[in-house]
Order: C-alpha cells, then structure tokens, then sequence
C-alpha cells in the first residue's frame, strides 16, 4: 500500500497556509512545519518507509543528515535499513558542515544523504561538501518534501517524498505584504518594525 505523505503532513497539522517568513528571506503562502510530523515517531516512521522502500536495494552502508530535522530523518531510515547513521554538524566558525563525534568512513562506503525540507539544497550541498573528504560513494539524497518543483539540482538522484511548487515572493514586492497579513517566521510572529513576539 502507497504511503499518502502529503495526507500524514495535512493529518498532523504540518500544512501551514498563511504568510511567512522563510530561511531564504523570502516571503510564502504556505509553509510545512516539519516538527509537526518530528514531534510524532510513529507518521515519522511511516513517512521515513517510503525512503528506506525506495533505497532498500541500494547498498545504503551509512546515512548521513544534517542538523537539525535532518537529524531525525537520518536516524530513522538507518534504523530501518539496519544501518548507522552519522550527522553533519555546524562546522566551527559556523561556515559549512563537518563531521564530529568520532564519525569515521571507510573509503568508498556508500552513504545516503537525507534531509527534511529542499528548498535551495544549502544544507544538503552542505553536507555534501562534509563527505567530500571522505572518500565515500554518496549514492544519493533523499528528503521528506522538495519544495522547489525539481528545480534543485544537487548534482546526483534526489528522491522526495512528495514534491510541490510552492510560490516565493520577495519582500519588496510581496502580495501578502500588499494585503496586511501578519508575518510569521516559526516559532516567532514579526510585527511592524521588526519586533517579534513568541506565537
């Protein structure tokens, strides 16, 4: 049976529709609040199958994910695939992702990099760039939603549990703006002037 990703999202409340602030610092009408599904184990679980259904054969020997819902991801495809998982951390000075905590690869091993929400592929070119000296064979990406229509291209197979095109605006130019709309950054609501308040 078909897991319905865009369902669980809808069903957990991760499908946002309003006016926010994104990473980038563009503007959006719709957002998915990943922590959403993170907070609950089980629809992480059942999401994280439809990865580990679509590399089972692959080979996967390490998966490797960057923080912070990547983290989580990460730890779950491994679980299922019955393999480790290792995490690329801010590196120090915070330019670029590193891999600590004893982390260590054998030449050629073959990682699977996954990640929850691709909009401009930063923190999976990141770590990327973390495994690079390495030595090992990165098989592919693999990410809960990508959010950019198949735009990004990371340079090797991306999978995504569901793909959308969900519209950006700059903020010069932004409808939402136009409209009188609060602007919600996660976790925090933007008022007029800068201030933000806890939402």
């Amino acid at each position: 049976m078909t897991i319905d990703v865009a369902a669980i999202l809808r069903e957990v409340g991760a499908m946002q529709e309003g006016h926010f602030l994104l990473s980038s610092g563009r503007h959006g009408d719709r957002y998915i609040e990943k922590f959403a599904l993170l907070m609950r184990p089980r629809d992480t679980e059942r999401v994280c199958r439809r990865i580990v259904e679509h590399f089972a054969e692959a080979g996967i020997e390490t998966v490797a994910g960057p923080t912070t819902g990547g983290i989580l991801l990460a730890f779950e495809v491994a679980r299922q695939l019955g393999v480790r998982a290792v995490y690329a951390e801010r590196a120090e000075g915070g330019a670029g992702r590193e891999f600590r905590r004893g982390a260590t690869f054998r030449p050629g091993e073959r990682v699977l990099v996954v990640d929850d929400i691709l909009t401009t592929g930063g923190a999976v070119r990141e770590t990327l760039a973390g495994l690079a000296p390495h030595g090992v064979e990165t098989v592919a990406a693999a990410v809960l939603v990508d959010r950019s229509g198949g735009r990004v291209d990371l340079g090797l197979p991306l999978f995504a549990t569901l793909q959308t095109d969900i519209a950006t605006f700059d903020p010069d130019d932004c409808p939402l703006c136009r409209e009188g709309l609060p602007l919600v950054k996660p976790g925090t609501t933007i008022m007029p002037g800068g201030q933000s308040t806890a939402a």
